[in-house]
């Protein structure tokens, strides 16, 4: 009786495929637009409270994973946020979980539920933009304005700080730098100020890993999505790269 052969898994059939990609220049055809979508967040985020440069290669391997040259949101979404069922894009272009400190001001405006769900380099932004939102750790802090002036103000009977900062358009925490002595307040006393607001702000970052990338970006929805980029990425390493016209 001949033995049968013993059943491949999903993920062994999904290696076959990535296996095979290497040698196959179909799957690098988006590594010129993958190249300068990183360069322009890298721009953007470069300073910000220990930001370490993205490799775009780890973009590439999440390419081969999210969709890859045989799948037909290869041309379309190559990394899928915006899907059906995706909260990503939604989250990214909402103002309201660090996505507007993300997005490089070039693409603001531009970048916006319809043109990343039609255009494939704007899939891409908007991918790389989510990734780096997820892997940001954000503050509230008093921002001085652009204004450099330092204006004064002068106390009154039941003025409180708040209220001082309040109604002078600037934040409690420039008061108290400015004026380190004024911990009680009374009448007739003249403090100083600068404009300011209470702002959301990149405090840190989480550092990239596969682990991370599969929890915070693909957020569970693949078991598997760890150990494919854990996969892929030798194989995006030690692959060719398209020639790009810098």
């Amino acid at each position: 009786m001949a033995m049968q052969a013993p059943t491949r898994t999903g993920f062994e059939r999904w290696q076959d495929g990535v296996s095979k990609a290497v040698s196959d220049a179909r799957w690098n055809s988006w590594d010129c637009e993958i190249q300068m979508a990183v360069n322009e967040y890298n721009l953007h985020l470069r300073g910000t409270s220990g930001y370490v440069a993205l490799d775009w290669q780890i973009i590439k391997a999440i390419l081969w994973v999210e969709t890859g040259a045989h799948d037909p949101q290869w041309n379309s979404k190559p990394m899928r946020i915006g899907v059906a069922g995706d909260v990503g894009l939604a989250s990214l272009l909402s103002g309201k979980e660090g996505g507007d400190l993300i997005v490089p001001p070039a693409w603001k405006g531009r970048l916006t539920m319809a043109s990343a769900r039609t255009i494939p380099a704007y899939n891409i932004r908007a991918g790389i933009g989510y990734l780096l939102m997820r892997m940001a750790r954000y503050k509230y802090r008093s921002v001085l304005g652009a204004d450099p002036a330092v204006y004064e103000m002068t106390v009154r009977l039941g003025d409180s700080l708040d209220k001082m900062a309040k109604a002078q358009g600037t934040t409690i925490d420039t008061l108290k730098m400015l004026n380190s002595t004024a911990t009680v307040l009374h009448p007739g006393q003249v403090l100083k100020y600068r404009k300011a607001s209470v702002q959301n702000t990149i405090a840190s970052w989480r550092p990239i890993s596969t682990a991370l990338i599969a929890e915070r970006y693909n957020g569970g929805g693949d078991i598997n999505y760890a150990r494919k980029l854990d996969y892929a990425l030798p194989l995006v390493r030690k692959g060719k790269v398209a020639l790009c016209v810098q």
